[in-house]
């Protein structure tokens, strides 16, 4: 069974990212943070997103989604997200639980938010029987493999700023957003006040990053990271990862690979007559197949099935997705 297109997550990691974390483990370190390699990574992760970005390495994605917000929600605020963003479909319910704050999901077409959809939300500011919006959440790419455009995320960023909100992007697949609009990806998050940064589905080993951009906001953060469980103590072996993901552009390597894949693997499935959901910007490939298709790549290959009554389906490409498993799973359409 070839679990290449399962998940970016099934992929290996990639041996650079092991090799510095052989070199991270020599010696002994201050724990909690206090190391040298945090303060590279810290420097790095300045250069790439700005003089104030502050970087808080967290063990996983949810980890870095919850902490994000609860730095900056109270009780009483609602976190605003589209209906299929991961906060609100794939983190068990973690957020709210965490938070105890309300997400209020918005249905849209492909996953994307605009100030449009957000505006009839906001209309009973002040009014103390409902919840109070404070945060915007969006995903850089979505869950649908949509990337906002710099120009979509200013316009939301402006829309937050006008209406006292904050602006939050969930950036698991940042590189891939990155790479598909031929920009940094701190250009790619322009405007955000706090951002999840993700390295896991993109050849590193584990761990994620909170990375707060306004220095107005999540002053209290490292007490919310500690009390969520996320305060690794051996941070050294976290932070080393960033450093050569950003130094060396190991970040958009790996990205150029598997969006590369996951274009090639679309235009297959659109010349063997099949139907994309959604265009392609990144690594996953939406497709609706016929269920004696989806049968028969079952035996082969494992991917995700995303509605059973529709027959659509998820295949996602990482850095280690080759031609070779792109053109067997081709060969099977």
């Amino acid at each position: 069974m070839n679990e290449a297109f399962m998940s970016d997550n099934t992929a290996p990691v990639d041996f650079r990212i092991l090799r510095v974390l052989e070199e991270a483990n020599t010696g002994f370190e201050k724990p909690y943070g206090y190391d040298k390699w945090t303060n590279e990574a810290k420097l790095l992760i300045r250069s790439e997103f700005g003089a104030d970005a502050e970087f808080y390495p967290v063990m996983n994605g949810t980890g870095a989604n919850v902490i994000s917000l609860a730095s900056v929600l109270s009780p009483f605020q609602a976190v605003i997200c589209a209906e299929s963003a991961h906060i609100n479909v794939d983190e068990c319910g973690a957020p709210e639980r965490f938070l105890g704050s309300k997400l209020i999901s918005v249905r849209t077409e492909l996953g994307k938010l605009a100030p449009e959809d957000i505006t009839p939300l906001l209309h009973s500011e002040g009014f103390e029987h409902h919840v109070q919006p404070y945060v915007i959440s969006i995903s850089q790419v979505t869950e649908t493999g949509l990337a906002y455009s710099p120009q979509e995320v200013s316009a939301l960023s402006k829309f937050a700023s006008e209406h006292n909100l904050l602006l939050h992007i969930d950036g698991s697949r940042l590189a891939n957003a990155a790479v598909h609009l031929g920009c940094s990806m701190g250009e790619a998050v322009k405007g955000a006040d706090l951002v999840s940064f993700g390295g896991t589905k993109n050849g590193m080993l584990m761990g994620e990053a909170v990375l707060l951009l306004n220095p107005e906001i999540g002053q209290n953060i490292k007490y919310y990271r500690k009390q969520g469980m996320q305060l690794f103590s051996k941070m050294r072996y976290l932070s080393a990862q960033f450093i050569p993901y950003l130094r060396d552009g190991i970040w958009r390597e790996n990205a150029v690979q598997a969006n590369s894949m996951a274009a090639k693997l679309a235009s297959g499935f659109v010349k063997a007559g099949l139907k994309l959901a959604y265009p392609v910007n990144s690594n996953g490939v939406f497709v609706y197949l016929p269920d004696s298709l989806i049968s028969k790549i079952e035996r082969n290959f494992g991917f995700y099935v995303w509605d059973e009554e529709t027959g659509l389906c998820r295949f996602m490409c990482s850095f280690a997705t080759t031609e070779q498993d792109v053109n067997s799973l081709l060969n099977l359409v």
